[in-house]
């Protein structure tokens, strides 16, 4: 969310910024909320000098009691019952402009960063740096949900009958392997000096509010029934919630965390479930990094944090590639954001595994995140968020990048602890 008097004061830079984000019907909340505010401004004022009038006269009122003069504390009284009605319907009308002014400004995308690429949609992302060769074998992998099935691994037919389409049971060295890459990856950021959490996996509306866009919300959310909880759709809504309405010393900062949890989504739009496979599903489980910092900051942090899946990825050997999101496909509270991609041998390409984004003050400034420097000024912090490992996903790079001709996975040397010391899986069918 921004700030308000920064877009009392640039309102072609807001207007600007929608239209890089090709949001063009968000245009007119610029005019609209700037209008409101001025009248929820007008309206404080006068409620602001009342309420400094019925103060002044409450005193006076106290010093005529003790001075005996009942008659003129009377008719004083009357005069602060009639501020106390006037007062009334203006603090209705603060709190109804106010409740409105915030809904509208959740609505207007945060600023992106200068040098964001400009383009519609995630087709026009700029691919930008590669890590590692990667390498095409000359025999065939097969798709990643055969793989895992030859190992006695996935049942997604039972999974579907419990509990519908985009579900899954992972067994057997499967499940081990996955629960294998989550474990590193916990280590991983623990070495890094993150320290680790595990958080609600299930949080309030307010807090939803506060950590992603309205839009998100209803694509993503499962939402529990007759209560005010959402299932989380990954560890950073409650990670960055568990800071709500806090002011940090400046010594605290920067907070380094990261959380394991399952993922909840509902997966709403053009990309749909996987019918057969794993990529997209309903539940998954997420090795996060979240990092709260000085806004002086942020930038380092983010540039610090989509390395760390750089390296981790390439300590299993999966060659990965930086993409660049363009400003079409950044959320609403995001100044800037990349995916990390995986190569995949069996189709010759990339895809996601990783998403780092700096969301600079907006997330803090729907939940009241702030902190206080050496001056004991407050100042709103800024929040930074990115991927570790998301399984299933993370076992599809890991199974094509390590298939051998004979089906069996070779397991990469980083994980071999987590698997019992074993250097290979075989496939059981």
């Amino acid at each position: 969310m921004l700030d308000i008097k920064f877009v009392r004061e640039n309102p072609e830079k807001v207007k600007e910024n929608i239209r890089k984000k090709f949001q063009d019907k968000k245009l007119g909340l610029v005019d609209r909320v700037i209008k409101l505010d001025s009248e929820y401004r007008e309206i404080k004022v006068k409620a602001d000098n009342l309420r400094n009038e019925r103060n002044t006269l409450s005193d006076k009122i106290g010093l005529l009691m003790r001075e005996g003069k009942k008659e003129e504390a009377l008719e004083i009284k009357n005069d602060v019952s009639k501020i106390n009605e006037e007062l009334k319907e203006l603090e209705e009308n603060e709190n109804k402009f106010s409740t409105e002014i915030k809904s509208i400004m959740c609505m207007i995308p945060n600023m992106i960063a200068d040098d964001v690429p400009i383009g519609k949609d995630d087709s026009e992302n700029v691919d930008e740096m590669h890590f590692g060769n990667p390498v095409v074998p000359s025999y065939e992998i097969p798709y990643h949900a055969d793989i895992m099935e030859s190992f006695n691994g996935l049942d997604k037919v039972s999974a579907a009958k419990v509990s519908g389409n985009g579900f899954y049971y992972l067994m057997g060295d499967i499940a081990r392997l996955h629960s294998a890459t989550l474990s590193y990856a916990r280590d991983f950021m623990i070495d890094k000096g993150f320290t680790y959490a595990i958080p609600p996996f299930m949080i309030r509306s307010d807090a939803v509010d506060g950590v992603m866009s309205f839009e998100e919300k209803e694509a993503m959310m499962y939402k529990i029934e007759g209560e005010d909880l959402y299932m989380i759709g990954t560890s950073e809504h409650s990670m960055i919630a568990k800071f709500k309405g806090q002011i940090i010393d400046e010594s605290m900062l920067p907070i380094t965390m990261t959380s394991y949890s399952p993922c909840f989504r509902k997966e709403v739009g053009a990309h749909g479930i996987e019918e057969r496979g794993v990529y997209r599903i309903h539940q998954f489980e997420k090795q996060e990094m979240i990092v709260i910092c000085k806004k002086e900051e942020s930038e380092q942090w983010y540039d610090k944090m989509w390395k760390y899946s750089v390296d981790l990825f390439r300590s299993l050997d999966i060659p990965v590639r930086k993409l660049v999101c363009c400003s079409g496909d950044l959320a609403d509270l995001k100044y800037r954001s990349c995916d990390i991609e995986a190569f995949s041998p069996r189709q010759q390409k990339y895809f996601e595994v990783c998403s780092c984004s700096n969301l600079t003050d907006a997330q803090a400034r729907r939940l009241g995140i702030k902190y206080k420097d050496e001056n004991g000024n407050k100042e709103f912090a800024h929040t930074l968020n990115n991927t570790v490992i998301a399984s299933p996903r993370m076992l599809i790079a890991l199974l094509e990048n390590n298939y051998n001709e004979d089906g069996s996975i070779t397991i990469p040397i980083v994980l071999r602890p987590y698997m019992g010391g074993k250097d290979k899986i075989v496939p059981i069918k």
